[in-house]
């Protein structure tokens, strides 16, 4: 509803073979948006849509759908999905691969221990197929320069989960397998986790002036300059640690203080 063009005759189709499934989706990918750079440049077709669905609690406000495609793929080992524009189409394919178990137990090992941007999550997930040049992953990323891996490799080198070897174009970039066999790792300590437990402590205050709050009110009023990831990963620790308590599921999932064991006696 919110990204479809409507000024194009057409109904969107999902199509599923014995191989693969396709999206097809009737229009153009939004102007300046091609299949090269879909994974970092984000337009809105529908802006006044996209404000309502947001107001509604149905939909994040920026572009992350197609980044959360990348994301559940790799999570579980499958192939990145290809994209295809016509004139008046965009066709979506997704092939029918097998899920690596190896990789969907590191993946949600990774997860749990350090609070990853889906950007980490995604390259992550590649490098954990196998190991990539700096110029092969730019490719895979759609990403032009390879300076602008920065952004997508984040603290993963720090965190200790990924080994750089090699400068410049012949920069290779693999999991740290010494690592993340370990039953139970952590990675290196650096001034970021610092950073962590001062939001912890606005989070929880926050929620001390507002109980019952949504994820996405508590992101709007703590900053949403904030990676929401964080945000979900320092909720999930306070819940764990029984420090807050949470009620309902997904999106309609509703946070406040816990309640003092005593009061309950």
């Amino acid at each position: 509803m919110v990204h479809r063009t409507y000024t194009a005759r057409g109904d969107i189709f999902i199509n599923i073979y014995q191989d693969r499934l396709e999206i097809h989706n009737p229009g153009a990918l939004p102007y300046g948006v091609t299949p090269k750079n879909i994974l970092s440049k984000s337009v809105r077709r529908n802006e006044n849509l996209c404000k309502v669905f947001f107001d509604l609690v149905l939909m994040e406000s920026e572009g992350s759908g197609y980044d959360t495609v990348y994301a559940k793929l790799l999570e579980t080992g499958k192939s990145l999905p290809i994209v295809d524009e016509d004139d008046d189409s965009v066709t979506v394919t997704i092939a029918k691969d097998f899920v690596n178990r190896d990789i969907i137990r590191l993946m949600n090992k990774v997860k749990n221990e350090f609070p990853l941007k889906q950007k980490e999550i995604i390259t992550l997930g590649l490098l954990a197929q196998q190991p990539y040049t700096a110029t092969e992953l730019s490719k895979l990323l759609n990403q032009d320069e390879e300076k602008s891996l920065r952004s997508w490799l984040g603290d993963l080198v720090e965190y200790g989960l990924v080994v750089k070897t090699g400068e410049g174009k012949g920069t290779v970039y693999e999991i740290n397998n010494k690592i993340v066999q370990q039953p139970e790792f952590k990675g290196k300590d650096d001034k970021k986790k610092v950073k962590d437990y001062k939001l912890e402590e606005l989070i929880y205050k926050d929620i001390i002036s507002y109980p019952n709050s949504s994820f996405g009110e508590i992101h709007n009023r703590i900053g949403l300059d904030i990676n929401k990831n964080t945000i979900r990963w320092i909720l999930k620790q306070l819940v764990d640690s029984n420090k807050l308590e949470v009620t309902g599921a997904n999106r309609w999932a509703r946070y406040s203080i816990a309640k003092n064991p005593q009061e309950n006696q």
